[in-house]
C-alpha cells in the first residue's frame, strides 16, 4: 500500500500494470522451464541416434519458447509503461498538493523551512515515494510467478516443490532484515546532506555575484565539496547494500536450484525444468529485494515529507481584487482606506519589518491593527487580500516576464500588463526585448538590472489590484529622470485607483507620493 491516496484513474492503472506483471512473471518461468526441457529432451534425444531425433517433436516446443520470450518483453514494457504513467501522474498531483499547502501557510507561523530543504523534499523525497508507487506491482505478480514455479517444480515431486515453497516463503523477510541492516542509517544520512546540500546550492547560487567579484569561487567549491562527503559516503553505503543483496540473492537462487535438484525425481528433462523453474523463481523474487532495498528511503522521504503534510490549510484561494478596503492603524496613528504615508527612520529601527507585518509575511513587533483587530490575530489571508508588496528585494519566479505578472491574480490581460509596466516605467524596456512580455527570467532576474526587477515587482504589485500599496525603498537603483517619472506616474495611478500607499523610502523624490509622514519611533 502507498502511504498517500490514489485516484481512481491511478489505481486502474495499477491494476493494468500487475496484470501485465503478472503474465511477464509467469511468461518468464515457463520459459525458463520448458526450455530447460527441451534442451534436455532434445540432447537426449539426439544422443539416442537418428530415429530418436526424427520421433521428438522440436516444432511445437520452439514455437512455444518464442511466442513466451515475446509475451514476457510485452508484459514487462506494458508494466513499466503503465506503473511510470501512474507514479509520475500520483507524484505531480502529491507535489501540487504539498506546493499548495506549503502556499497556505501563514509566514508569521510557519515553520523555517529553507528553499533548498522544501526543494530536496518536494523533488527528492518525492522521488523515493514515486518508486515505491512503480514497484507496486510487481510484489504480488513475483508472488503469483513464485506459486507459479511451486507447481512446476511439483512435476518432479511433493519433495522438491516442499522445498522450493520453504525456501520462497524464507526470502522475503530474510531480504528485508539484511536490507534494514545495510540501508536504514545510510539512507537517513543521504536524505538529511541532500538537504543541506541543495540549501547550500540555494544560498550560493543568490550570492553568485558577490562570491565572483571578492574572488570567493575556491572556497566555495571547498565547501560545497565538504558538504557533498556526506552525501557521497551514504551513497556508496547504499550502494555497498545492494550489491551485498544481489549477491545473497544469487547465493540463494543457487541453493534452491541444487536442493531442488538432489529432491527431484522423474526423467531428466522432468528434472531440468524443475531445476531452471527453480532459479527462475528466486530471481522473480528480486522484487522483493528491491523494494526491501529502497524502503528505508522511502520511509525517510516520508518522515521528512510528513512535516509538510501535517500542516493546515490548502492552497489559498486568488484574493478577490474587489476585497473591500479597510483601515490601518499604527500605533496611535489612524489611516483611513485611501490614505497615502510614508513611514521615515532611520536605517535599522523596523520600517521593513513593519512592511512586511502589514503583508503577513513576518509577526509585528509595532502596534498595528486592521479595522481595529490586532495584526498578529488577522489571518493571513485577511491580509493578502488587503495588501499588495512591493519589497525592497525584489523575488521573481522562474519562468518569463509575463509568468511574473500572472501571478499577481488570475486572468489578467495583455493590456493590463502593460499599463502596469507603463506605471512602473518599465514597458519600453520589455518591448524592445525580443521576446517582449515572453522574455525568461531566473529567480535572480537573469538580465534584468537591480532597478528593473524593482519595476517589475512593482508592476506586480500594480496589478494585484488591493485596496492598499506597499512600497519599500521603490526607486532604488534608478537614475534621477527615470526616479522622477516613476514618481509622476504611480501618483496618477494612485489617484485614479484611490489605493492606500504605505510607503518606506530613504531617497526624498518618492516621499512626494505621500500626504504625510510618520516617524518609526512613533509607532
Amino acid at each position: 500500500m502507498t502511504p498517500f491516496p490514489l485516484t481512481a484513474p491511478e489505481r486502474r492503472t495499477l491494476r493494468q500494470a500487475l496484470a501485465c506483471a503478472t503474465i511477464a512473471g509467469l511468461a518468464a518461468i515457463l520459459l525458463l522451464a520448458l526450455s530447460g526441457w527441451f534442451l534436455t529432451g532434445a540432447a537426449i534425444a539426439g544422443a539416442s541416434g537418428a530415429a530418436a531425433v526424427a520421433a521428438f517433436n522440436y516444432l511445437i516446443p520452439s514455437a512455444a519458447i518464442r511466442g513466451l520470450a515475446i509475451l514476457r518483453t510485452a508484459g514487462r514494457y506494458g508494466e513499466r509503461l503503465l506503473s511510470h504513467q501512474a507514479a509520475l501522474t500520483a507524484m505531480a498531483d502529491l507535489r501540487g498538493q504539498l506546493f499548495g499547502t506549503l502556499a497556505a501557510q501563514d509566514s508569521r507561523t510557519a515553520p523555517d523551512l529553507a528553499g533548498g530543504d522544501a526543494s530536496a523534499r518536494l523533488i527528492g523525497d518525492i522521488e523515493a515515494l514515486e518508486d515505491l508507487v512503480v514497484r507496486r506491482p510487481s510484489r504480488p505478480a513475483s508472488l503469483a510467478a513464485a506459486l507459479f514455479a511451486v507447481a512446476l517444480v511439483a512435476l518432479a515431486g511433493w519433495k522438491a516443490a516442499l522445498a522450493l515453497a520453504l525456501l520462497l516463503a524464507a526470502l522475503p523477510p530474510l531480504l528485508t532484515l539484511a536490507a534494514r541492516r545495510l540501508t536504514t542509517r545510510p539512507a537517513a544520512e543521504a536524505a538529511e546532506a541532500l538537504g543541506a546540500l541543495r540549501t547550500a546550492f540555494v544560498d550560493y547560487a543568490a550570492a553568485r555575484p558577490e562570491i565572483i567579484a571578492y574572488g570567493l569561487a575556491p572556497r566555495v567549491a571547498e565547501t560545497i565539496a565538504e558538504l557533498s562527503r556526506p552525501l557521497d559516503r551514504a551513497r556508496a553505503a547504499l550502494a555497498r547494500g545492494d550489491g551485498i543483496v544481489a549477491g545473497l540473492l544469487a547465493g540463494y537462487g543457487t541453493l534452491a536450484a541444487a536442493l531442488v535438484f538432489a529432491l527431484a525425481e522423474g526423467s531428466a528433462p522432468i528434472r531440468a525444468l524443475a531445476l531452471l523453474a527453480a532459479a527462475a523463481s528466486v530471481e522473480a523474487m528480486a522484487a522483493f529485494a528491491r523494494t526491501a532495498l529502497r524502503q528505508a528511503r522511502v520511509e525517510q522521504g516520508l518522515a521528512r515529507l510528513a512535516t509538510l503534510a501535517d500542516l493546515p490549510g490548502d492552497l489559498p484561494s486568488a484574493p478577490a481584487a474587489a476585497a473591500a478596503a479597510q483601515p490601518i492603524t499604527l500605533g496611535t496613528h489612524r489611516l483611513a482606506p485611501g490614505d497615502r504615508v510614508a513611514v521615515t527612520g532611520a536605517s535599522g529601527t523596523g520600517k521593513t519589518r513593519l512592511i512586511e507585518a502589514l503583508a503577513g509575511l513576518r509577526t509585528p513587533v509595532h502596534e498595528l491593527t486592521l479595522d481595529d483587530t490586532p495584526l498578529d490575530q488577522v489571518p493571513a489571508d485577511t491580509l493578502r487580500r488587503q495588501c499588495a508588496l512591493s519589497p525592497q528585494d525584489a523575488v521573481l519566479i522562474a519562468g518569463s516576464i509575463g509568468d511574473n505578472l500572472r501571478v499577481a491574480r488570475p486572468g489578467i490581460a495583455e493590456a493590463e500588463m502593460w499599463t502596469a509596466l507603463h506605471t512602473a516605467c518599465l514597458d519600453t524596456s520589455v518591448a524592445a526585448m525580443p521576446a517582449g512580455l515572453d522574455t525568461p527570467v531566473a529567480e535572480a532576474g537573469g538580465t534584468l538590472s537591480g532597478g528593473e526587477r524593482k519595476r517589475l515587482s512593482l508592476a506586480r504589485a500594480l496589478l494585484a489590484g488591493r485596496p492598499w500599496l506597499l512600497l519599500d525603498e521603490p526607486s532604488e537603483g534608478l537614475d534621477a529622470a527615470t526616479e522622477a517619472e516613476l514618481v509622476t506616474r504611480l501618483h496618477r495611478w494612485l489617484d485614479a485607483t484611490g489605493t492606500g500607499l504605505v510607503l518606506v523610502s530613504h531617497r526624498h523624490a518618492p516621499l512626494a507620493l505621500a500626504d504625510r509622514s510618520i516617524a518609526i519611533d512613533t509607532i
